[in-house]
Parts: structure tokens; C-alpha cells; sequence
């Protein structure tokens, strides 16, 4: 997958429209689930827990004339450290050039002041904004939480659109969504080639698979003080996909927990990242794992960069 931008159309052809859609919202609240759901396929990863996703993941979707680029972000935040300040970042120009806006509540749950922190951001944005009230399964009273989310809205002079639907149960009403967001599209060559569904490279993306695995697995704060990285991918003629990764932690006591006794811990990391790939990789895997101390990566910003937060 590329970044460079699709060749311009000839004149004969027919007029294509496309655009940056920006997914936005608090930790936690099914951004990235959306975004998967979107795609019918798995771009971002996801985890029970807040911050899962840390960086500005490009999700394509694209029809014949028409491309969507959606722009997942991790959850809009109070940082606490380097690596929470980047995430901020990456929302703050995510909507700095985008053509419309997702901002993701759940509906389980009265505005926070987190919500309230998301929408001052989005409030007087010249965008068509559509709120999407998610986790309506789940939640008990979903119109009166609708409605106090709307309130956080008031005064908005552009275009906003309201949907109340389930990411991961209400598949209809994703795919209805996805139409509206294309008919707000403007005209534009396509930004990537058709048949592409992310940004990522797949070492970026297989890296991202293990750490949400990881993130399921490692208990209290520690999921938080975790890196991913891969540093080879190689096939073998049979078709086995032989990965080699890290998980970087901050201290040595991290090691050992991420370890577990006798290795079991990271055994089950690695199992079930392995898993996942295969099933979307559609080949068998050989995931080789290691553990490496990083000391205070998070408030390292030299380390952050070599770990691909820039």
C-alpha cells in the first residue's frame, strides 16, 4: 500500500469524488470498530480498553467513482505524557484538512468532559459533521443520551446529521451511513488506488495486531507502557509468513510480566496475534516474539519517533 496519490483522470472518463473523512470521539467509544466495520475488513485494532489506537489510521473505501479516506483517531484526551500529547496531535490535524467529520459518542453514557473537550473541537468546524450516537444495544435510555450529546452542539452553523446505530451488531445501518458520507463528498481524483484499503504497511499493521492482543492480555497500567514493532517479514515458498516483532516495555519488572512464568504469558500474546493474522493474511504464520526494555519510552520523544509516533 502507498501513499503516493492516484494518477488524474483522463477527461473522458467518468468524474470521481473522494474525500478525508475524520472519525473522532473520546477514548473508547468504537471508533476503530467503525472504521473496521466501514471497510468490512480489520485496518485498526481494537481492545476493551481506552487508547488503544495512538495513531491517525487512513481506512479506504472506494466504489467506482467514489473514495472515501477515513481518518481514525485515537481517543481525544487529557495527556499525561509525550505519547499522549502525539495522539492529541494526530486528532488536531486529522481535522485541520478534512471534508467532513464522525464524531463517535456512546450512548451508554451521559457527556463526559472529554465529550465536552471533543465537541469545542469540532463545534465551529465548516464540515458537514455527523453524530453518531454508538453502542445503541447496549444502551438503556440511547434518545435521552442522544439528545444531551446534541446540546453540546448548539449554536453549530454548518451541516449536521444525527444516527444512532451499533458498529459492531447493526451492519445495515453502518452500510447506510457509509452512503450518506459519500454523497457529502467532493469532486476529487481518486488520493489512492482503487482496490486499497489502508495506509499502513503491513509490518505497521501486523505490529498493531499484536499489540491489541497484548493490550487484552496485560492487566492494570501495563498495556500502556507497551510497544509494538516489526522488524522482518519474510515468505517462504510454501506461503508461510515468517514475522519477527518486539513488544518494548519501560522497565525490567515489565519484562518479566509480560513474559509471565515460564513464558506463558507472551506465549498466549503470540498465539493469538498469530491467529488473527492467518485468518486475514489467509496463509499460515510463524510469529517469532521478543521482549526489549525501552527505559521511559512514552516521555521519549527520540524514541517515539523510532517507534513510528511522528
Amino acid at each position: 500500500m502507498t501513499d503516493q496519490p492516484f494518477p488524474a483522470q483522463g477527461a473522458n472518463e467518468a468524474q470521481t469524488y473522494s474525500g478525508f473523512v475524520a472519525i473522532v470521539g473520546k477514548p473508547n467509544v468504537g471508533k476503530s470498530t467503525l472504521l473496521n466495520a466501514f471497510l468490512n475488513t480489520k485496518v485498526a485494532p481494537t481492545s476493551p480498553r481506552p487508547q488503544t489506537t495512538r495513531r491517525g489510521v487512513r481506512g479506504i473505501f472506494s466504489t467506482d467513482t467514489q473514495q472515501i479516506v477515513f481518518v481514525d483517531t485515537p481517543g481525544l484526551h487529557k495527556p499525561k505524557d509525550a505519547l499522549g500529547k502525539y495522539m492529541n496531535q494526530e486528532v488536531h490535524s486529522a481535522l485541520a484538512d478534512v471534508d467532513a467529520i464522525l464524531w463517535v459518542v456512546d450512548l451508554r453514557h451521559p457527556p463526559t468532559d472529554e465529550d465536552q473537550l471533543v465537541a469545542r473541537q469540532v463545534r465551529d468546524l465548516p464540515k458537514p459533521l455527523f453524530l453518531i450516537g454508538n453502542k445503541t444495544d447496549a444502551a438503556k435510555y440511547p434518545d435521552e443520551a442522544m439528545k444531551l450529546y446534541r446540546a453540546l452542539l448548539e449554536g453549530r452553523a454548518g451541516e449536521t446529521s444525527e444516527v444512532m446505530l451499533s458498529a459492531q451488531n447493526n451492519p445495515a445501518a453502518v452500510a447506510t451511513l457509509r452512503e450518506q458520507v459519500l454523497e457529502a463528498l467532493p469532486e476529487n481524483p481518486f488520493f489512492y488506488p482503487r482496490g486499497a484499503a489502508s495506509d499502513q504497511s503491513r509490518e505497521m499493521w501486523a505490529a498493531e495486531i499484536i499489540r491489541e492482543e497484548a493490550m487484552k492480555k496485560l492487566r492494570d497500567e501495563l498495556p500502556y507502557a507497551v510497544a509494538t514493532r516489526v522488524n522482518r517479514w519474510t515468505e517462504r515458498e510454501d506461503g508461510l509468513q515468517r514475522i519477527e516483532g518486539e513488544i518494548i516495555v519501560e522497565k525490567n519488572a515489565h519484562k518479566g510480566m509480560v513474559i509471565g512464568a515460564g513464558g506463558k504469558q507472551l506465549r498466549e500474546i503470540g498465539q493469538a496475534a498469530r491467529k488473527q493474522l492467518e485468518v486475514f493474511l489467509n496463509h499460515k504464520v510463524f510469529l517469532g516474539l521478543e521482549v526489549i526494555v525501552i527505559p521511559g519510552w512514552r516521555e521519549d520523544e527520540e524514541a517515539l519517533r523510532e517507534l513510528g509516533y511522528e
